[in-house]
């Protein structure tokens, strides 16, 4: 008679173990002539995993609770689908137009499939495409094999990730650190950011605070366009040196009661970083930086654009205010001139420009052999946030992974089947589910789709490949 008791055991220690991690042990407990036997209980049984073929892309867009973010659903011949993100505020088809190059492919060979999709990623948001399809193959492989996808990078080195809240903001610096504190603070977190742009402090300091404004304001008008214009020939988009924009010592007078209010009010304890300065060069950043030294800076982020290695580089040297950058920059190569010249005191990629789940892993692990830590960008839905949280838990240094949508009610309520909220005492717990862990709520991306979209609608038009792929000859 068998041991049902035993057999449970077994299994339970199979389910926990995860496939992931083929270890010896686990083959240990099987029969030596069918060791296979010991993997089945944590396996899809629609069929074996090299079975598994990928049959559809769809595409659902979704934005207001979050950014305008397109969700990505790869299906398969087994019923199993896996989820991933576009980045946050780039085009679907950055996404779709990979799906004729990946049909039919099994999709737990996800490094073989980014290897032949990867020429078609670019820096900033040209990466969200490559990076929401290898993020989806990460989450079937791990339903595939009933194991989360830490698991299947080698395993975690913790339980839980710490995240950073991203800003909220006034004009007031004592309500704007009020609100810090009371939504932020308050509610467990111990990391924040803070967005303090150089036209905010030209509208509160007014006349004075800055030099060269008005040669990037329209006719009629003393107010300095927004950093985040994508009108062609306006301020924010003309690179950072070629502004031409310095802050006088009026200016970062503004500049510092903004930083030293909110540390009286957050304590030195929280660490607090500063982001979305404005387009300035060099020279101002380390102005700038060199004035709130005093304030004990966790970082100050993306002063300049990043491709500008050396200057980041002189930048580190001339302060002792900690330097970031690298949410925009496409796998690992992008970051190694960064990490090679010691530009930058923390590196900071974001899973959906970076190539996805493996590649962040490879980007923080190459900064970590180097001796620079890495905190983790991140601005899209939970299941992009997911993704960042295996690949920061199956890293063994990491700072920080962001969380840009504290003030969303609604945000959990984008995904099913994990313990919510998401973030308790300033952690979110690494998932234990198979694949990402989690599973988008239908019901909620239909609520905030894009106008004019549908659900997860058919992509027939982009089953074929249309071009030589081949980059050599």
């Amino acid at each position: 008679m068998r041991n049902h008791s035993s057999d449970n055991s077994r299994r339970d220690f199979l389910k926990k173990a995860g496939i992931g991690g083929l270890g010896l042990g686990t083959l240990s407990m099987a029969p030596y002539e069918n060791p296979e036997a010991a993997f089945a209980p944590a396996v899809n049984t629609n069929s074996a995993p090299s079975d598994l073929r990928i049959t559809d892309m769809r595409i659902a867009e979704i934005s207001d609770v979050i950014f305008r973010t397109p969700i990505v659903r790869i299906d398969t011949n087994q019923g199993i689908s896996g989820y991933g993100d576009v980045r946050d505020g780039a085009a679907k088809e950055y996404a779709l137009m990979l799906k004729s190059r990946i049909l039919g492919e099994n999709p737990c060979n996800v490094e073989k499939i980014f290897r032949i999709i990867k020429q078609f990623g670019y820096h900033g948001r040209q990466g969200g495409g490559v990076s929401g399809v290898e993020t989806a193959l990460w989450d079937l492989a791990g339903k595939a094999y009933g194991v989360p996808v830490y698991q299947l990078l080698g395993g975690k080195y913790r339980d839980r990730v710490r995240v950073y809240a991203d800003t909220t903001g006034d004009d007031d610096p004592h309500e704007f650190a009020r609100r810090m504190k009371q939504t932020r603070v308050d509610q467990g977190y111990t990391a924040l950011k803070m967005d303090i742009g150089i036209e905010r402090i030209s509208r509160v300091g007014g006349p004075g605070c800055l030099v060269n404004t008005h040669a990037h304001v329209p006719v009629g008008d003393r107010r300095l366009q927004s950093q985040y214009s994508s009108t062609r020939g306006e301020y924010g988009q003309i690179n950072h040196p070629f502004t031409r924009i310095q802050i006088t010592e009026k200016g970062l007078d503004v500049f510092e009661e903004y930083v030293r209010v909110m540390r009286e009010t957050v304590g030195y304890e929280v660490q607090l970083g500063i982001d979305h300065t404005g387009h300035f060069d060099k020279n101002e950043a380390i102005k700038l930086c060199r004035r709130l030294e005093p304030y004990t800076l966790a970082y100050m982020e993306d002063l300049i654009p990043w491709m500008y290695t050396d200057d980041w580089r002189d930048i580190t040297e001339a302060t002792t205010t900690p330097t970031k950058t690298g949410e925009d920059i496409f796998g690992l190569e992008g970051f190694k001139e960064l990490v090679d010249k010691r530009a930058v005191n923390i590196i900071h990629p974001d899973l959906g420009s970076t190539g996805g789940i493996l590649e962040t892993k490879r980007i923080v692990d190459y900064g970590a052999a180097n001796g620079i830590v890495a905190n983790l960008h991140y601005a899209g839905s939970p299941l992009g946030m997911l993704a960042s949280v295996h690949a920061a838990a199956a890293c063994e240094y990491i700072g920080v992974l962001e969380h840009h949508s504290v003030d969303e009610p609604e945000f959990d309520n984008l995904i099913t089947g994990i313990e919510k909220p998401l973030v308790q005492d300033g952690y979110i717990a690494v998932p234990e589910g198979p694949g990402l862990g989690a599973e988008p709520d239908y019901n909620m991306l239909e609520k905030y789709l894009i106008e004019g979209e549908e659900l997860f609608a058919p992509t027939p038009e982009w089953d074929q490949i249309r071009s030589w792929d081949r980059i050599w000859s």
